[in-house]
């Protein structure tokens, strides 16, 4: 049990001392020095000392501060009486911890006290009730915004998001509030229009989170991250396939919301295409070079980790060479196809996984709006009916949240065996472990994702599925 000495004047003083009574949790011993009868209240506990005398007095507060006190907290309502109060804690004890409400512009040079002022708490919380306003936690932790409340608005690219698929750099989802309960965090949590995030993590970092979540559809790389990253190799590529691999980048990074576009140069070569590369250097494009001839590995994970990457643009070369790196990466990873990015009408999507396509569904509306292209769901699933018409279901009603136009298509047989001569196609992809262990007895499965290969010459979309 601590011994906490409140020096009280005032009607908010009288407020402060009725919480404290009311709060049952509390095993403190009190000593409350009021000099005016108004400002005791009424119900009075055991744990509660009442004194009646003036506490500028020095000779009277020397008799308590000796006690040996925990804390002593001065809440009074006449700045010549804090100033005066304080002035004689500190002549008795220049140790004991001081909590002094400030409603005037008091300033002290000592480490043993903290000063809260009236006008931030009152203007803080009257900012928390402002739409479209952070809301931090204030009396736990730091208060310095590490502690975050964020609604989810009904057009989030958050929405009908499993929490395994959200990368989570220096933040964390520590709970949700739904319809007036809470939530624990798990992987397979998804996350509902209105619901209300309980995030953790980097004060800053947690302020784009927060805008990042209440942006509406069209955030893509976000919430995988703000960038796009392009690797380029020039002692295993052609000046072609460089060229192609730029183009491409570029253009989605002109048709996306994507903050910058990270090129990588590795094995350059004195040549018109490394002058090209250098070039496009801008304030929304960067251009690095790595001189010191290290692998690929070790130059892609140092990059990842310190950039801001949401997206990763390769080659089909790349693609196979690199796909278990890539996976690592737990990153969206956009392969190229052969017939070039403009050509691009439609985004295709197809899986025997109702789970997975439930997963990556946000992403696809998201991308689809930002490149204009139209969706197709090609529902092929005939082991299980009730799965494919609730995936149909899911379609329709983000189709209706997102406002945009969805077709179904209901399959008997594999629509790979067309799908395979569509030049203006970008198909979806669930980025599974199994993708990398795909063999020569992939071609006889009937699992969409061990198939992918198939369509290796269209543009792909591979989505992470794990975190």
């Amino acid at each position: 049990m601590k011994k906490i000495l409140i020096i009280a004047d005032g009607i908010l003083a009288k407020h402060f001392l009725e919480s404290v009574m009311n709060n049952t949790n509390s095993d403190n011993f009190y000593d409350v020095v009021a000099y005016r009868d108004k400002t005791v209240p009424l119900k009075k506990l055991e744990n509660f000392t009442f004194h009646n005398f003036d506490p500028t007095s020095f000779k009277k507060l020397s008799l308590l501060v000796g006690r040996g006190y925990h804390q002593i907290m001065i809440i009074v309502s006449k700045k010549i009486d804090a100033v005066g109060v304080y002035d004689n804690i500190r002549a008795l004890n220049k140790e004991v911890q001081i909590i002094l409400l400030n409603k005037w512009v008091l300033e002290f040079d000592d480490s043993r006290l903290k000063i809260l002022s009236s006008r931030d708490i009152l203007s803080s919380r009257f900012v928390d009730f402002l739409p479209n306003m952070p809301v931090v936690a204030q009396n736990v932790g730091l208060g310095i915004g590490e502690i975050m409340e964020i609604k989810v608005p009904i057009g989030s690219s958050y929405v009908y998001r499993h929490l395994a698929s959200i990368v989570q750099k220096k933040w964390k989802i520590s709970g949700i509030y739904r319809a007036n309960s809470f939530v624990l965090p798990r992987p397979t949590l998804m996350i509902q229009p209105n619901d209300i995030i309980l995030a953790v993590g980097d004060p800053i970092v947690l302020q784009s989170v927060y805008r990042s979540i209440k942006s509406e559809l069209g955030q893509f790389p976000a919430p995988f991250g703000s960038s796009i990253y392009c690797l380029v190799n020039m002692l295993d590529m052609s000046s072609k396939e460089i060229d192609e691999l730029v183009n491409d980048a570029l253009l989605l990074h002109s048709k996306i919301s994507s903050m910058k576009l990270h090129i990588k140069i590795i094995n350059s070569t004195c040549s018109e295409t490394f002058n090209k590369l250098k070039s496009y250097g801008s304030n929304h494009i960067s251009v690095e070079i790595d001189y010191y001839n290290r692998s690929v590995e070790s130059v892609m994970k140092e990059d990842l980790s310190e950039k801001d990457i949401g997206l990763i643009v390769v080659t089909n070369e790349f693609f196979i060479s690199h796909m278990h790196l890539l996976y690592q990466s737990k990153l969206p990873v956009l392969k190229m196809g052969i017939f070039g990015f403009s050509n691009l009408t439609e985004g295709v999507v197809l899986s025997n996984s109702h789970e997975d396509i439930e997963k990556e569904s946000t992403v696809i509306f998201d991308l689809c709006a930002q490149l204009n292209l139209n969706i197709k769901l090609y529902n092929f699933n005939p082991d299980n009916l009730n799965k494919k018409n609730s995936l149909a279901e899911h379609f329709y009603n983000l189709s209706k949240l997102f406002n945009q136009k969805v077709e179904i298509i209901n399959e008997n047989s594999n629509p790979l065996l067309k799908l395979r001569y569509r030049d203006d196609i970008l198909q979806f992809v669930p980025f599974h472990n199994k993708i990398i262990k795909t063999d020569i007895f992939s071609a006889f499965s009937t699992d969409m994702e061990k198939l992918s290969f198939k369509l290796a010459d269209s543009y792909q979309l591979f989505i992470p599925m794990h975190t």
